[in-house]
């Protein structure tokens, strides 16, 4: 049994790592570090609850801490975890610079420990659906992929944190899954296109980006995401050269496991056939329309990864630091594109080992 240390019990740690960790064999929720309440205590009765890091970090029971703070506190937590001894999940984006995830991927490597990312919209019901498509070839040859997160939220953010500048606004929220689930499904692109702005009213972080990835074969792909959409685009949408794909709706879990405290629904992931994509394509010259039955999302295989990794039964990490790296790279072209008003060209030179 590896005993998991929660650093902040936020929505990221309630509603995310909490249940996920709690419904995963071989892994126990032990501690949390809460400064001034004991909610996590009341959800997990017997949990222990630290005042604070260095509290947890002197357990020597805990082996693997995750952090689930503002993003401006991922870095120095991280780093203060796998100095002591500990393997770390750091939720997204795990810093705010590529620098800083290339001095923490060193760090864990030097000292035989493990940084996991937690980018859990891999596992996403929605995105493995369009991971079967693109296996089935069932567009042709792709031409462009379309991928947003519209939300309407037109006041300030609850979390008062994430209205920071230095948190990274959308950009490092949403952008990091956006880019995250373009990389793993096309690569790294040529060159990088963005628009980042703030467009609500009042001061604060950046809350609307468009990203545009280009590859050396024309292929592109298009990102989006804001606070101001009441009508939202698809999520997805594929245009290839014998179809297209379009698909509505979030994937139902985040949903689910605010409700939860272990998962225990055996249908857990699947989306009722209202919510399936629609599929387009040209059979004999004749467009034939269908729904797609979506394929299971599951996020407790990202855990599950991660116990298997520890345990030494796998040597495969669900995320691994390269490619946190990597996204955070295409994040800082995008601001440069943005503050520039061009296209920046990808250096992929400095990848961390």
């Amino acid at each position: 049994m590896i005993r998991v240390g929660l650093v902040g019990f936020g929505m990221a740690g309630r509603v995310f790592h909490a249940p996920l960790i709690s419904s995963v064999e071989g892994l126990e929720l032990a501690a949390v570090v809460e400064r001034n309440s004991s909610k996590a205590a009341e959800r997990y009765p017997g949990i222990t609850t630290y005042r604070s890091i260095e509290e947890l970090l002197a357990d020597s029971s805990i082996k693997l801490v995750v952090v689930a703070t503002p993003n401006s506190t991922h870095f120095r937590i991280a780093s203060q975890a796998l100095g002591a001894a500990k393997s770390v999940v750091v939720d997204k984006p795990v810093a705010l610079s590529s620098g800083e995830i290339a001095q923490l991927s060193e760090l864990a490597g030097g000292i035989g420990l493990h940084l996991f990312p937690f980018h859990n919209r891999r596992f996403d019901s929605d995105f493995l659906t369009i991971r079967q498509l693109m296996d089935k070839h069932s567009l042709g040859r792709l031409v462009h992929f379309e991928s947003t997160f519209d939300r309407w939220r037109p006041g300030q953010s609850t979390r008062a944190w994430k209205e920071e500048t230095d948190e990274g606004g959308i950009l490092f929220d949403l952008g990091t899954h956006l880019v995250d689930q373009a990389l793993a499904l096309f690569g790294q692109p040529a060159s990088v296109g963005a628009e980042i702005r703030r467009e609500r009213d009042d001061d604060g972080a950046n809350d609307a980006i468009t990203i545009r990835l280009h590859y050396l074969t024309g292929f592109s792909v298009t990102l989006g995401a804001n606070c101001l959409s009441s009508l939202g685009r698809p999520r997805f949408h594929l245009r290839g050269t014998r179809g297209n794909f379009w698909k509505w709706g979030l994937d139902p879990q985040e949903d689910a496991l605010s409700k939860v405290t272990k998962i225990e629904d055996t249908n857990w992931g699947q989306e009722q056939s209202d919510h399936w994509g629609t599929l387009s394509v040209d059979v004999d010259g004749d467009m034939v329309t269908r729904p797609v039955e979506s394929a299971t999302g599951d996020y407790r295989l990202f855990y599950a990864g991660v116990r298997d990794v520890l345990l030494g039964n796998s040597p495969a990490s669900p995320v691994t630091p390269t490619e946190a790296w990597r996204v955070a790279r295409v994040l800082e072209w995008a601001k440069e594109s943005s503050e520039k008003h061009r296209d920046i060209e990808c250096d992929w030179s400095g990848e961390p080992a």
